[in-house]
């Protein structure tokens, strides 16, 4: 985990945000999720106050909203599931619009709607202000298991590994004029599925070994260890704190 390591939702920038160490907002960021699932569905207004704490984080650490927005359309399968409950769900019926809905379907919808929103853009917040190797070492720091951190390690720079070697390999067809236009190019493109996994095996081989030849022993070096003030985690929970003060005023509206 020594060199450094980009990733296209992060975002560089000199904010508060971005100044604090990765355990830390690492910690934060999980206890706010854990604190949005805790919420009452029926608290509506509780989610709206989570967003406001999640637009306040954002602006400090100078996230544009549409960079935000665009990368909370990962989450567009799990909305269009949510769409389908009110109308497959059971029990009581409501009409909305003249379409006969579930108040059961309606009030799940809106749970996952509204927490997975929140927990998602607390994800891409989190992402968009951390580095990817800060990231590791921040697992690292909070004692995950070595064995785990290693094995985030590797396939994270794996993939990169193998989407580049997949795309040397399509410019070599594509200058060899070759273009997929039909199922009769399905043969051709198994082929390169194939030769890509005998190259990423054999690649992975060659780095073990070389990992192995300069001393690696089953975890790897801690190069840079960040350390953590009383007000650096103080000040990281400031967001969980605020929000599980919300949830439990929730609890007991």
């Amino acid at each position: 985990m020594g060199a450094g390591h980009a990733h296209r939702l992060y975002r560089p920038g000199n904010s508060p945000v971005h100044a604090l160490p990765p355990h830390c907002k690492l910690a934060a960021t999980f206890a706010f999720v854990v604190v949005v699932v805790s919420t009452p569905r029926e608290a509506v207004w509780a989610f709206g106050l989570y967003a406001l704490l999640i637009g306040g984080v954002a602006a400090v650490a100078r996230i544009p909203a549409g960079f935000l927005l665009k990368r909370l359309l990962i989450e567009v399968p799990f909305v269009a599931f949510a769409v389908l409950m009110p109308f497959v769900a059971e029990g009581e019926r409501v009409d909305v619009l003249g379409v006969p809905l579930s108040v059961s379907g309606l009030w799940g919808a809106w749970n996952v709607l509204a927490k997975g929103t929140l927990g998602v853009a607390a994800s891409v917040l989190l992402a968009s202000t951390t580095e990817l190797r800060a990231l590791l070492l921040g697992l690292q720091r909070l004692k995950l298991p070595p064995l785990l951190v290693q094995i985030a390690t590797f396939m994270i720079r794996y993939g990169d590994v193998i989407t580049d070697e997949l795309r040397r390999m399509s410019i070599a067809r594509r200058s060899r004029g070759f273009e997929a236009r039909g199922i009769r190019h399905w043969g051709v493109l198994a082929k390169t599925a194939g030769a890509l996994f005998i190259r990423s095996y054999e690649r992975g081989e060659r780095v073990y070994l070389a990992m192995v030849s300069r001393g690696y022993a089953g975890s790897m070096p801690v190069i840079d260890d960040v350390a953590a003030t009383r007000g650096q985690w103080a000040y990281a929970a400031v967001l969980p704190v605020t929000a599980l003060a919300v949830c439990l005023i929730g609890w007991t509206l």
